[in-house]
């Protein structure tokens, strides 16, 4: 089965950077739809940056020029480089997988999550 393990999450000063990974594994192909997703304390979760099997990428308004999202198709492991962080990036941050339909991504697949703390 599908598993979706998050790493690199941490606390950083406001400026800094981190970088997340999601390994997957329980994949025999490539993976059609990758992305990462934040959900801060009392907030709804918000796609955060996205790509596919064609390597086209995707961002929240509130990241881009900032964040980068990219993937290592033969070890299955999903990458968010996080530069000039902020205080409002605060929140816990969730890798997610799945099929690609005609006009959107479903994420059926989620890890557990890690969280990052910009102060």
């Amino acid at each position: 089965h599908v598993q979706l393990v998050e790493s690199g999450g941490g606390s950083v000063q406001a400026g800094g950077s981190l970088r997340l990974s999601c390994a997957a594994s329980g994949y025999t192909a490539s993976i059609p739809c990758m992305a990462w997703f934040r959900q801060a304390p009392g907030k709804e979760r918000e796609g955060v940056a996205a790509v596919d099997s064609d390597g086209a990428t995707s961002y929240a308004d509130s990241v881009k020029g900032r964040f980068t999202i990219s993937q290592d198709n033969v070890q299955n492991t999903l990458y968010l480089q996080m530069n000039s962080l902020k205080a409002e990036d605060t929140a816990m941050y969730y890798c997610a997988s799945g099929l690609r339909l005609p006009t959107r991504c479903r994420y059926d697949y989620w890890g557990q999550g890690t969280q990052v703390t910009v102060s």
